[in-house]
């Protein structure tokens, strides 16, 4: 081997050795900026996976907070719908308490009327009772003029009235009482057959009158009527059963 040739190939070695050198040192940079990267990226998965995680979380709080509102809404519609109601229900109260101030606005006037035409028909009527139905008459007005009577009890005792009126033509009674004959004052059992007869019964038994409502006045009977008084008025006092008696009876109007 020559010199030049010699020369030559040691120049070449040592270039190889440098070039092995320095593929080493860049093999062992790529393996550092490799692990760097590794190391980065799972830096940035992790970061990823927090956010991931927390970003569900979200969703789940998201869709929670649209179901409630939506709960909220069925429930603020369902409260709507009970506050429409409750109003449509003082609407009518309201509407019936007004047709109560105008119900009794015409039913005022309307009592005192019917007060004034049952004491007229008492006075035209038998004097079944006189006083007491008289009386009744009085308290009814009474009752009108006092601020704590309802109008609603005042109806009812109105009405009352009437129906007390309607049972003197449906019954037989016998009560004493006292008559004026010729200017005397005479105690006497009454007696009357509903509305169709009222008639009169001394004491002693001895005189018998009947009432005559055209004049007004009562007007003594015949001795043909006495005993039918006298076991008229002990049928009414059920001292003796009901039976037929002879009594003089109006005719009919």
């Amino acid at each position: 081997m020559s010199k030049r040739t010699l020369i030559a190939s040691t120049v070449i070695g040592a270039f190889a050795l440098t070039g092995s050198a320095v593929s080493a040192d860049t093999l062992e940079d790529l393996h550092k900026e490799e692990a760097k990267i590794h190391a980065a990226a799972a830096k940035s998965q992790e970061k990823i996976n927090t956010l991931f995680e927390q970003s569900q979380e979200l969703l789940v709080e998201y869709r929670q907070t649209v179901d409630e509102t939506e709960n909220l809404k069925i429930y603020n519609d369902y409260i709507a719908s009970l506050v429409a109601d409750q109003q449509r229900g003082i609407d009518s109260l309201q509407r019936q308490i007004d047709s109560i101030e105008q119900t009794k606005q015409g039913i005022v006037p309307l009592m005192f009327r019917m007060i004034d035409s049952l004491e007229k028909f008492i006075k035209l009527d038998r004097p079944i009772h006189l006083d007491e139905r008289l009386e009744r008459v009085q308290r009814l007005r009474d009752v009108m003029s006092n601020s704590n009577v309802t109008v609603s009890e005042q109806f009812r005792q109105v009405i009352e009235a009437y129906l007390v009126e309607v049972e003197y033509g449906t019954k037989i009674d016998s009560y004493q009482g006292t008559i004026d004959s010729n200017g005397t004052e005479v105690t006497v059992d009454f007696f009357n057959l509903g509305r169709t007869a009222l008639v009169a019964l001394s004491l002693d038994q001895e005189n018998a009158w009947a009432w005559n409502n055209e004049s007004r006045a009562w007007e003594q009977l015949g001795d043909e009527y006495l005993s039918s008084v006298v076991d008229a008025v002990k049928m009414a006092n059920n001292v003796i059963p009901a039976d037929l008696i002879k009594l003089p009876i109006s005719a009919a109007e």
